[in-house]
């Protein structure tokens, strides 16, 4: 294994105390593993809160910011954060107007912020909960019942978290994050396995002449095992269970996202296949990101993220936006 870290027990706590060196702009609670604005937004809004383990960055501690998130809360790697560190971040960002969870649908992480919730409103917070479930490649998984939270989480922090800066309460936003959960899908595939710091080794075999379709963000298999093919038929095979699964004719925001190991050249090459195929099927590409924004460590491979947008999600789209992980408008 050849990293850049010193003990694997303490990738997460050095990680953190970078974050906290390379950004003024936000503030790190090491001892709850932390991420909070270091300016919170103005009082009577809602609050968003998202998390789960690290090795996916810049998701989550990457949007954190205004326009985006109030908190995110950092589990050790693939693992997830413990229900009295989001109830940490619930309280430090909580401004009066309820506090929003985004969790993505893994067991861990929804039984964990779940308790979480319920302590907070023992508190006298109001919390709202959107589980994310946008993976078409499997039903369940080593990590699920039911569907993987993936690529969307992306999509619903950016256009919740501008919900919420522009004062919208808690119901309507709760209320979008449902709607936007329903709208989008996404599919990934693999060319090697990711190495988690403290195994050591790959957490799967991949021979350099296999890929695997429809991995997930933790290293889980996906669909199959094949052949590794040219970009075009990737992209078919990423492009066709998105569309086999939801009617997305009509404007759509689309993110081409890498795993973390492939070069930015191929995931542009890899977003022209996709977008001729959307195109072809009736998709109107309205808005685009290309780029590595939810990983799996180092990862090779790519996924795909298709959300059916509105007059409405295109103008929360387009508002300001100023995050490490996430920065236009601003």
């Amino acid at each position: 294994m050849k990293k850049l870290i010193n003990n694997p027990a303490d990738v997460l706590d050095e990680s953190l105390r970078g974050v906290a060196l390379a950004h003024p702009e936000l503030s790190v609670d090491f001892e709850n593993h932390v991420i909070t604005r270091a300016t919170p937004k103005d009082a009577g809004k809602v609050a968003v809160v998202s998390g789960g383990g690290s090795g996916h960055e810049p998701l989550h501690g990457g949007y954190v910011g205004p326009g985006m998130l109030d908190a995110a809360v950092a589990g050790e790697v693939f693992t997830s954060p413990t229900p009295d560190r989001v109830q940490a971040a619930t309280k430090a960002v909580d401004r009066g107007a309820g506090v929003l969870h985004i969790v993505k649908n893994y067991t861990g992480d929804v039984l964990n912020f779940e308790m979480a919730a319920e302590l907070a409103e023992m508190e006298g917070i109001e919390v709202g909960t959107v589980i994310v479930d946008d993976d078409v490649a499997v039903q369940d998984s080593l990590y699920t019942a039911g569907r993987r939270g993936v690529g969307l989480t992306v999509l619903l922090e950016k256009l919740v978290g501008a919900a919420a800066e522009e004062g919208q309460d808690l119901g309507s936003i709760v209320e979008l994050a449902t709607r936007i959960n329903g709208q989008g899908r996404s599919m990934g595939m693999a060319l090697t396995s990711c190495t988690v710091p403290a195994a050591g080794k790959p957490t799967f075999d991949l021979p350099d002449d296999q890929m695997e379709i429809g991995i997930g963000i933790h290293g889980e298999p996906g669909r199959h095992r094949e052949p590794l093919a040219p970009a075009s038929e990737i992209a078919r095979q990423l492009v066709e269970p998105i569309l086999a699964d939801l009617d997305l004719t009509g404007p759509a925001i689309v993110m081409l996202n890498g795993m973390g190991g492939s070069p930015l050249i191929e995931l542009y090459l890899m977003y022209g296949e996709v977008a001729a195929l959307l195109e072809k099927a009736g998709v109107q590409i309205a808005r685009t990101l290309v780029g590595d924004y939810i990983t799996s460590l180092d990862m090779a491979g790519c996924s795909l993220t298709v959300l059916k947008a509105d007059d409405e999600l295109l103008r929360l789209w387009d508002a300001p936006v100023n995050t490490p992980g996430l920065r236009w408008g601003a």
